[in-house]
């Protein structure tokens, strides 16, 4: 699956001749378990699938066993971000990583959770939130 996407980001990495990005065609815990400890510096999860109805909350990315993934992948002082228009899927999100041990929530500003990282591009699924009327949540977290 996914298979347009994949063409569509090697065009982009190709037509902007970036070197530092590597493509995993599967599925992310899996890629998150094949990773040494520490080798990552940012982990990105913009716009996942909320699976809304509460008997698919499973099937959400972000759970105790996700967040423990990209805790031990992550350098010390490094950046897991996320991304979503689902307030639910925010607070549930939220939830998790508050709890966990290995991260801290670094937000200055009751609203910092409104403001996109800098630099960062919106995606597709941002725009259709924007057009049908969603507020895009941007939250950080920090490992220790």
């Amino acid at each position: 699956p996914f298979v347009n996407g994949m063409a569509k980001a090697l065009t982009a990495i190709d037509a902007r001749a970036l070197t530092n990005i590597r493509l995993h065609h599967g599925d992310a815990i899996e890629l998150l378990a094949w990773l040494p400890a520490s080798a990552l510096t940012r982990v990105d999860l913009l716009y996942p699938d909320p699976w809304p109805k509460r008997r698919h909350w499973k099937r959400r990315f972000v759970q105790d066993k996700s967040v423990q993934a990209i805790a031990r992948v992550l350098k010390p002082g490094g950046e897991f971000r996320f991304a979503s228009d689902i307030s639910d899927y925010t607070a549930w999100t939220l939830v998790r990583l508050l709890r966990a041990k290995d991260f801290i929530w670094p937000a200055e500003r009751a609203d910092d959770w409104r403001r996109p990282w800098p630099g960062f591009d919106s995606t597709r699924y941002e725009l259709k939130a924007k057009r049908e009327g969603r507020q895009t949540c941007y939250l950080t977290f920090r490992k220790r």
